[in-house]
């Protein structure tokens, strides 16, 4: 019903409004702890058969569970803050030991055989001070991606404290990843800044195994995944990636990185319309210049393929950047 209403929406088209009723993704997410439900399993096993990808979103307060967790397309943990203090103020958690359940999802989280995120959302005054532990949470879960994110405003709220001075800029957002990227440190771990979606002020960090030949494979092939869970069989990260296209890469100079340059995008009240060329507008120079900098752990030296960063799409979740 949500997804027939949209045929009113200025700029929605029909072919997208046709494809939206044919259900081929679920997020797990935003309706409560989806891992206590008791028959998670059975639901995502019923998903994975009808060819439906799962996303699982948890706040990381359930390890046992968690552990008892089949694999699922996508698992997120919600990195809220990074010390007991922040978390307790940030997340008003009710059990007296949720720093310790927290460590323990952590931990769990860094044996998982699917593909592992860490979803930060960065409110400015709350929980940007502390990079460094941060990193250390990073070094010790080891998920394959960290997704960043800049906190919205969406309005003033009895129940949260929270106003506009809280949204992050986006250059703000985009400085944070790379200086997380650079202090993250473990054996045989590390990230490179893989993608940027500026619209929902959003980067993506990415462990250097999903960058192959100097691309990015941060994008899902869903098909092997399905015929993966289908049949039964052993499943790693690397077994269902899918290289990203160009304009989803990370690039220093994009001016509205992230957006496919094929669409167009509906701006201001008045129904404005406008060509974003996405993440292609670019200093090659420049690019040179700055590659060893921004992208340290994807490769060395030169840029390959035609002078391009090694990047990746930030919308892990979706054929497209969400």
């Amino acid at each position: 019903a949500m997804i027939r209403e949209a045929r009113g929406i200025q700029g929605a088209l029909p072919e997208r409004v046709a494809e939206g009723l044919d259900v081929k993704h679920c997020a797990l997410s935003l309706v409560g702890e989806p891992i206590m439900y008791p028959r998670i399993n059975d639901f995502c096993a019923e998903l994975h058969r009808r060819g439906i990808s799962s996303f699982m979103v948890t706040n990381a307060q359930f390890p046992d569970a968690l552990r008892a967790l089949e694999p699922v397309t996508q698992l997120y943990l919600s990195i809220d803050a990074p010390t007991r203090e922040q978390l307790k103020a940030v997340d008003r958690p009710i059990f007296p030991d949720f720093w310790e359940r927290f460590l323990d999802c952590i931990d769990v989280l860094a044996a998982r055989p699917e593909r592992t995120v860490f979803r930060l959302t960065l409110v400015n005054e709350w929980n940007t001070d502390q990079i460094a532990e941060y990193a250390g949470l990073v070094a010790r879960g080891r998920p394959d991606f960290v997704e960043i994110k800049g906190f919205t405003y969406c309005g003033k709220s009895e129940a949260s404290p929270l106003t506009i001075k809280n949204s992050p800029f986006h250059e703000e957002v985009r400085r944070y990843a790379q200086e997380l990227c650079s202090l993250v440190s473990a054996p045989g771990l590390a990230y490179g800044v893989a993608s940027e979606h500026a619209h929902s002020n959003s980067l993506l960090l990415a462990r250097t195994t999903f960058c192959v030949d100097g691309v990015w494979h941060t994008w899902i092939d869903y098909d092997r995944f399905s015929q993966l869970r289908r049949t039964n069989q052993p499943l790693r990260a690397a077994d269902y990636m899918a290289p990203t296209p160009e304009w989803a890469r990370f690039h220093q100079d994009a001016q509205d990185g992230g957006f496919d340059p094929e669409e167009t995008r509906f701006v201001g009240r008045r129904g404005k319309s406008t060509k974003s060329q996405g993440g292609v507008l670019i200093n090659a120079l420049h690019l040179m210049s700055e590659f060893k900098v921004h992208v340290p752990a994807c490769a060395k030296g030169e840029p390959r393929r035609g002078s391009q960063h090694p990047g990746g799409g930030v919308a892990v979740t979706a054929r497209t950047a969400t």
